[in-house]
């Protein structure tokens, strides 16, 4: 989707990867510029809350991996707070690029050494750090045929299959309702192709999640994904109008959002973007509204480009419009 605001009406939508987090999206653009200056302080600031710190890591790995920043910051200040994280974040997003780009090459296996000699470096060096879990679970997906042992462990759910379950415990050992470590597993399943077992694992999972977490969006990650892989798009289109289970989960998602916001918290807007999709495409456009007006003035390309990879902007622009047309 084009960086270019989309506008509908007076609406101004800006794809950002940072979304709300304002002191997120200066030090994302200090670093695309080559300064450090601001994610070093961010990260001072952040450590300590282990969701946040996977989210701005993440987000700050992802600006780092364009340019040659971090080298310099290494050599300049190698124990600055954050720093390895920022290291492992940019091999493990090298890795799984090559694994998609190049899978079983000779670059695509060194790259994927190396990530995961980051994660266990981070690991041993940082007590308390989510983002090495978070890496080793992110590359669970490039072993699809399941050859690593770690990737077959027993679930505790005896109804669930054999999955990187120890990583999945590490992770929420830090952070027990991390978000980022529940989608990891879901990209875990999906890069099996299998929607079954991500169902059940959601089942298992979801409803011990706190109230107004935005866990509570991943389903509409799956339907989603049934839309991708389904050969009849049309006949899948109906699962937001036709299927009960599916417009109830939507409307429960709606009310944990509702619930976050009233008390000030805000859900990243990958999460937002998929809910107000979600109440548009099942017949709610008061809902959409309101989702669409809180996410103002960001969106997230997703999931609008799986729904329409050719015109993902046409979409969103018929979904903003339907949905404030109702609205009034």
């Amino acid at each position: 989707m084009s960086s270019a605001p989309t506008a509908v009406g007076t609406a101004q939508l800006v794809p950002h990867p940072a979304g709300h987090d304002g002191e997120l999206r200066a030090a994302v653009e200090e670093l695309r510029q080559g300064r450090r200056f601001a994610a070093r302080a961010l990260l001072a600031r952040t450590w300590g809350d282990p969701g946040l710190w996977a989210a701005r890591t993440q987000v700050l790995g992802a600006a780092a991996g364009h340019s040659d920043v971090l080298r310099h910051w290494e050599t300049e200040e190698p124990e600055a707070v954050g720093l390895i994280a920022l290291c492992t974040r940019v091999a493990v997003d090298r890795a799984v690029l090559a694994g998609r780009q190049q899978p079983g090459s000779r670059d695509a296996a060194a790259l994927d050494g190396a990530a995961r000699q980051w994660c266990w470096l981070t690991a041993s060096a940082t007590e308390g750090d989510p983002v090495p879990w978070l890496g080793l679970l992110t590359l669970a997906q490039l072993d699809s045929r399941q050859v690593r042992q770690e990737h077959r462990v027993s679930a505790p759910d005896r109804m669930l299959p054999p999955g990187p379950w120890g990583l999945f415990g590490q992770a929420r050992r830090v952070d027990p309702w991390g978000r980022e470590a529940f989608h990891r597993m879901l990209r875990f399943w999906a890069a099996r192709g299998e929607s079954g077992p991500a169902a059940e694992f959601l089942a298992a999972h979801l409803p011990g999640a706190p109230e107004g977490s935005a866990l509570h969006a991943l389903p509409l990650y799956l339907y989603v994904d049934r839309y991708r892989r389904a050969k009849r798009k049309d006949a899948v289109l109906l699962q937001w109008t036709n299927e009960e289970k599916v417009r109830a989960t939507v409307l429960t998602a709606f009310s944990h959002w509702q619930f976050a916001l009233e008390r000030g918290a805000r859900w990243p807007v990958g999460d937002e973007s998929h809910l107000a999709h979600a109440l548009w495409a099942s017949r709610r456009p008061r809902e959409a509204a309101e989702v669409f007006t809180g996410m103002s003035p960001f969106v997230a390309s997703e999931p609008w480009v799986t729904m329409s990879p050719d015109r993902p902007g046409d979409l969103l622009r018929q979904a903003l419009a339907q949905s404030y047309a109702v609205a009034g």
